[in-house]
Parts: C-alpha cells; sequence; structure tokens
C-alpha cells in the first residue's frame, strides 16, 4: 500500500469515527488533505511521510525511539510539536492520529 492510499484509508477512519474532524483543503506546510479539527491542522501527508502535531515531549520520545524525527516546513529549522513518521516506523497511524486530534483539542 502507497502512503497516500495508507492515508487515505486513515483519513476516512478519522472522518467516519469523529464528527468534528474535517479535511482542509489548503496546502499548508506543501501537504494536501490536512485532517483538522476546530479549524486546527492534526495531521497530513507530506512527501509521503504521516505528520502530526504532537506535545513537544511525546515527539522528543518518538524521534529518541527511532520512529521518525521533528517536521521541518521547508524553513531549515524543525517544529517541535510536529513530527513526521519514518517510513519504517510500525507506529499504528490511527492511533497516532487519534492521539494528535485529542492534543489539538486540548
Amino acid at each position: 500500500m502507497t502512503p497516500e492510499q495508507r492515508y487515505e484509508s486513515l483519513v476516512r477512519s478519522i472522518l467516519n469515527s469523529s464528527r468534528s474532524a474535517g479535511v482542509g483543503e489548503g496546502r499548508g506546510f506543501g501537504s494536501t488533505g490536512q485532517l483538522k479539527v476546530a479549524g486546527k491542522i492534526f495531521a497530513m501527508l507530506v512527501r509521503g511521510r504521516l505528520v502530526l502535531k504532537l506535545p513537544r515531549a511525546r515527539v522528543d520520545a518518538l524521534v529518541e525511539s527511532g520512529d521518525g524525527e521533528r517536521f521541518d516546513a521547508g524553513k531549515g529549522k524543525p517544529m517541535a510539536e510536529w513530527f513526521a513518521l519514518s517510513p519504517t516506523s510500525r507506529k499504528r497511524w490511527l492511533a497516532l492520529a487519534e492521539e494528535a486530534m485529542a492534543f489539538v483539542i486540548s
């Protein structure tokens, strides 16, 4: 399954389980079809990688575990609360997206 197909499946799952989530049409951060809640992006697919908004401590832990890296929106400075999941990570996309959605709502 390609990252795009996997992301489409994730979007369907989130939209089916949450009345407050939606898909944004903007192209912020170079992505398409960003998942949003309360008008804020919490997950997106950028250059074939799942990118999520998570608490800084959680991003630190995921980076330390080797599951990915801090997301850099192309400005040369990684963002503290944005995480880009490695394509080789075994982390479940849906669980991470739900975690990101909960963080953005809080």
